[in-house]
C-alpha cells in the first residue's frame, strides 16, 4: 500500500513538472516586451533570446514596399507599408494576421511599442514651397496593438519618416519642419517642442542617458544634435561643413563616450566620399573619422546605418558597395568586403553578423575572421529595412512587399551569392589571385627564355 502511494505521489510529482515545463516553453515568447526605439536599443542591433525553441520559416505577404524594419515584441510582428501606409500585426507563432490598419500617408517608420502602445510616424519625402520636407498628413498615429485602432493622432507641419522614440513616458519626434517634438504617450498632448534648426530626413533619434542624439540636413552646414530631454534644451551641435547628404538618413549609435554616424562629402552626385565619424558624447567634439571610399551615387538612402556589435562598428556602404569592421573606440579599419549596394544595417549574434543588400540576399561573416559563413537569396530590395535576429529567426523586410523569416543556420549553411573576399588593406582576393598570376607568368617566360637555345650567346 505504501509502495503504491508512493508511485502515485511520484507519477503526480512528474505530471506537475512536465505541465510546469510545457507552460514555461509556451510562455515563451518570440521577441521581448517592448521595442522604444529604431532597431530596439542604441546600438541598432536588435538581438533577443529567451526559451522560446519553435523554428520559424515564413514569408508574410503585405500590400506594398516594406522600408522600416519589421518590429517583433511578444510573438507579433508590426509591419508598415511604405506608399500605401498600411500597417499590419501578423502573429509569427501561429502564421495569421491579428489584424490590418492604415495611416494617412507613407510608412518608413518602425512601429515602436511601450507601455501597451503602438507609436508609429507618417509623411513623403516631398519638399513643400517654404522648405519643409513633408507634403500631405504627417505626424505620428498611437495604436491599440492588440486591435490596431488608433488612440490617437499627432499631427506635424513636415513628414515624420524617421521612427519616433519613446523614454520616460514621452514620445519623442523629429520632423521634417525642422522641430523635435516632445508627446505625452497616453494623451498624445504635446509637452513641448524645440527648433532644431535642420530638415529630419531619415535619422531616427537615439536616446541614450537622458540624451538624445540625431543628425540634420537643410539648410548647410548639415548639423549633428545633441539635445538634453530634461532641461528641454539643445546640448551641442557639431556642424559638417563638407558634407552634403547621408547625414540626416542615418541613425546614429552609441559606443561607450562616442556616438557615431555617417556622410557623405566631395561634390554633389560626383563620386561623393564615403565618410564615418565618431563624436564625443558630451560636447559633440570628433574623436576620429575615415574614408569608407569613393564611387557611384545613389537614389534615396545615400548612407549606411551603423551597428556597434562587441566593440567593432559595422556598416554598409551603398557608394563603395562594400561592407566595412571598425575598431569602434580609434576608428581602425579592420575589414572589407566587396559586394552589392547595400544601404540597410546589419545585425550580429554568436560571432555572426548578417548583412543585406538590394539583389535580395542576406550574408553570414565571422567577426572575428570575417570569413564568409554563408549567403541565401530572398528576394526584392533588402533595403532600407535592416534584419533583426529574435530566437536564432532572422526577419527582414523587402521591397518586394514581403517579410521573410527564417532560421539563421539557412543562411550560414547556404552559398547563394559569392563575391571577392577583401582583406583589411582593401586588396580582393581576385585582384591577389590576378596579381599572383602575372608574376607566375613572367618567371614562368624567364625560365623559357634562358632554355631557348636562340638566345644562347646573345
Amino acid at each position: 500500500m505504501k509502495k503504491r502511494v508512493r508511485n502515485v505521489m511520484l507519477s503526480a510529482l512528474f505530471l506537475t513538472g512536465s505541465l510546469m515545463m510545457t507552460e514555461q516553453a509556451s510562455a515563451a515568447k518570440v521577441g521581448p516586451e517592448e521595442w522604444t526605439e529604431y532597431r530596439m536599443n542604441s546600438e541598432n542591433n536588435p538581438v533577443y533570446n529567451s526559451s522560446f525553441d519553435e523554428e520559424i520559416q515564413d514569408v508574410i505577404e503585405t500590400n506594398n514596399q516594406i522600408r522600416s524594419t519589421p518590429v517583433i515584441v511578444g510573438n507579433n510582428a508590426y509591419i508598415g507599408n511604405h506608399e500605401s501606409g498600411d500597417l499590419y500585426s501578423y502573429n509569427l507563432v501561429e502564421g495569421t494576421m491579428n489584424w490590418e490598419a492604415k495611416a494617412p500617408n507613407w510608412v518608413h517608420s518602425e512601429m515602436i511599442y511601450a507601455e501597451d502602445n503602438l507609436f508609429v510616424g507618417f509623411g513623403n519625402r516631398y519638399f513643400k514651397e517654404n522648405g519643409t520636407r513633408g507634403t500631405e498628413d504627417s505626424g505620428v498615429l498611437s495604436l491599440n496593438p492588440e486591435t490596431g485602432e488608433t488612440r490617437w493622432k499627432f499631427e506635424t507641419d513636415g513628414e515624420v519618416m524617421p521612427t519616433p522614440a519613446f523614454h520616460d513616458g514621452t514620445v519623442y519626434i523629429v520632423a521634417g519642419d525642422r522641430h523635435l517634438y516632445a508627446v505625452d504617450a497616453e494623451s498624445g498632448e504635446e509637452e513641448w517642442n524645440l527648433e532644431l534648426g535642420h530638415v529630419m530626413s531619415m535619422s531616427s533619434p537615439t536616446i541614450e542617458d537622458g540624451m538624445l542624439y540625431v543628425g540634420g540636413g537643410a539648410p548647410t552646414p548639415y548639423t549633428f544634435t545633441a539635445v538634453d530631454l530634461e532641461k528641454e534644451e539643445i546640448s551641442w551641435q557639431t556642424e559638417f561643413p563638407e558634407a552634403y547628404a547621408g547625414l540626416d538618413d542615418v541613425p546614429p549609435v552609441i559606443y561607450e563616450d562616442s556616438v557615431i554616424t555617417t556622410a557623405l562629402e566631395g561634390e554633389e552626385d560626383d563620386n561623393p566620399t564615403h565618410m564615418i565619424y565618431a563624436m564625443n558624447t558630451d560636447n559633440g567634439e570628433m574623436k576620429w573619422k575615415d574614408s569608407l571610399g569613393q564611387g557611384e551615387m545613389v537614389k534615396n538612402n545615400k548612407s549606411g546605418a551603423p551597428m556597434i556589435y562587441e566593440d567593432q562598428v559595422f556598416v554598409a556602404s551603398p557608394i563603395t558597395k562594400s561592407y566595412y569592421a571598425y575598431n569602434a573606440a580609434d576608428g581602425e579599419q579592420n575589414w572589407k568586403y566587396e559586394a552589392n549596394v547595400s544601404k540597410a544595417p546589419p545585425v550580429a549574434e554568436d560571432g555572426t553578423v548578417y548583412f543585406t543588400d538590394k539583389e535580395g540576399f542576406v550574408y553570414a561573416f565571422d567577426t572575428e575572421t570575417y570569413e564568409l559563413l554563408g549567403s541565401k537569396e530572398l528576394g526584392g530590395v533588402l533595403a532600407p529595412s535592416g534584419p533583426v535576429l529574435m530566437n536564432g529567426t532572422l526577419i527582414v523586410g523587402s521591397q518586394d512587399s514581403n517579410v521573410y523569416a527564417l532560421p539563421t543556420s539557412d543562411v550560414r549553411g547556404s552559398s547563394d551569392a559569392s563575391f571577392f573576399w577583401t582583406s583589411p588593406l582593401g586588396i580582393t582576393l581576385f585582384a591577389a589571385t590576378a596579381l599572383l598570376a602575372v608574376v607566375l607568368l613572367f618567371i614562368l617566360r624567364k625560365r623559357t627564355a634562358r632554355k631557348d637555345p636562340r638566345r644562347v650567346g646573345k
